[in-house]
């Protein structure tokens, strides 16, 4: 998905037109991402990843470590390599943030003490600055220096806090999608259903969630019961909702571009990461 972005936001800005710039800067995005992936495993002790077994699982940590670092270093020499410093640094940007942004989780994680303000800034640096980063790239790579830059980075942000959102709503529902449900209560992370919950309803109920989810998180019936009781409070109708002014800004963004087959595509993977099932 994420390089489909950088090509398809490339032809939106440019007219149809992509360059050498624009294959390299796909191929240092994915090189980066599968980096991310590699290490996110081996930092969430994770055995499995698509279904197949992950690289920690199979060589242990020590050799996760190593090949994350040697796959972090092919995309930032293939961007020095050709002298994309501007696209280096757009990427240089995003994996930065991504620490900042899972690092200050770990940090509120241990109190319980995330705010909605605070959960936004956790995600737009975990998830949606990677797809901020791909959108922007694009239009670097073939109007360098433009409004487009900042614009289209913004629309991939929007793109992106939407996305996380979607996945922390999979976490409160029926379907199997590869994960199951309350795994994000179990590692004691707080999504924006949970959050808003937590901020109405009554104390009783709130040092219930509170302690539900610190010291009963390993307690499938508890699990279900805060499920349960976030879906009567609205949590996800909110997370919905919040969700869907994410998409709408996205989509009001590209609405300033003529229609195209490029402009309808981008589109439809606004739409896709609303509807998707998994």
């Amino acid at each position: 998905m994420r390089p489909m972005f950088v090509f398809l936001v490339a032809k939106l800005v440019s007219g149809g037109e992509v360059n050498e710039r624009t294959y390299r800067g796909a191929s240092v995005i994915e090189l980066i991402h599968t980096a991310t992936l590699v290490h996110d495993d081996v930092v969430d002790d994770s055995n499995r990843r698509r279904g197949f077994f992950s690289i920690n699982a199979l060589w242990k940590n020590k050799i996760a470590v190593l090949v994350g670092d040697y796959l972090l270093s092919k995309g930032l020499l293939l961007s020095i390599d050709y002298g994309d410093f501007d696209l280096l640094r757009i990427i240089s940007v995003a994996v930065r943030e991504m620490s900042e942004g899972e690092l200050l989780q770990i940090e509120k994680a241990r109190k319980l003490d995330i705010t909605e303000e605070i959960y936004y800034e956790i995600i737009r640096q975990k998830t949606a600055t990677l797809i901020a980063a791909c959108c922007g790239l694009g239009a670097c790579s073939v109007v360098p220096e433009t409004e487009d830059v900042e614009k289209m980075r913004k629309f991939g942000e929007l793109i992106g806090m939407a996305f996380q959102i979607k996945d922390d709503l999979f976490d409160y529902g029926d379907t199997a999608i590869g994960k199951p449900t309350g795994i994000d209560i179990k590692e004691q992370k707080m999504t924006l259903p949970l959050i808003y919950t937590l901020n109405n309803c009554s104390k009783d109920k709130r040092k219930w969630l509170i302690n539900s989810v610190k010291n009963h998180n390993k307690d499938k019936k508890r699990v279900k019961e805060v499920i349960a009781f976030v879906k009567e409070s609205g949590g996800l109708e909110y997370g919905i909702k919040i969700m869907n002014d994410f998409k709408d800004q996205a989509l009001s963004i590209l609405s300033e571009y003529p229609n195209s087959d490029y402009r309808s595509s981008l589109e439809l993977m606004v739409n896709y990461v609303i509807d998707r099932k998994k």
